[in-house]
């Protein structure tokens, strides 16, 4: 078990706004942070724009695939930030759940999308210090 608090990104598909959520914390918080992902509904692959946008940034999405949220993984979460999954996410008493309104990325061009992940990038910084008392 990691002393390190645990971070759990969940969306509908786990395809994009998750997986940026991740990918991105998982940047900033250089190993502080354990940081997860997953999906009430998993997709069945990442949604490219999102890639793309990530990459533009220098940040490699290519290990990530979307998977389904366990039980298990939910539960060791610290921190459960849902990301337009409404009821279709778990909710468990005791776990800090944050819900982030985003527009879904799915079927939008690289240019729809970047605001997206500009808007999950500002928001993950703030998690960030909020979890750490520290900036990015």
């Amino acid at each position: 078990m990691s002393d390190r608090p645990v971070v759990l990104f969940l969306c509908v598909h786990n395809a994009g706004r998750s997986v940026a959520g991740r990918v991105l914390l998982h940047h900033y918080a250089a190993g502080r942070i354990e940081v997860l992902s997953g999906g009430s509904d998993p997709g069945p692959e990442l949604n490219s724009s999102v890639v793309a946008v990530l990459a533009e940034r220098g940040l490699d999405a290519g290990a990530e695939f979307p998977k389904p949220v366990t039980d298990e993984v939910a539960r060791a979460a610290d921190v459960i930030v849902t990301m337009g999954c409404g009821d279709s996410c778990p909710v468990y008493p005791g776990t800090r759940v944050v819900d982030w309104e985003l527009t879904d990325p799915a079927g939008l061009t690289v240019d729809e999308v970047r605001p997206i992940v500009d808007d999950i990038d500002r928001r993950v910084r703030g998690l960030l210090t909020e979890i750490l008392g520290t900036d990015a």
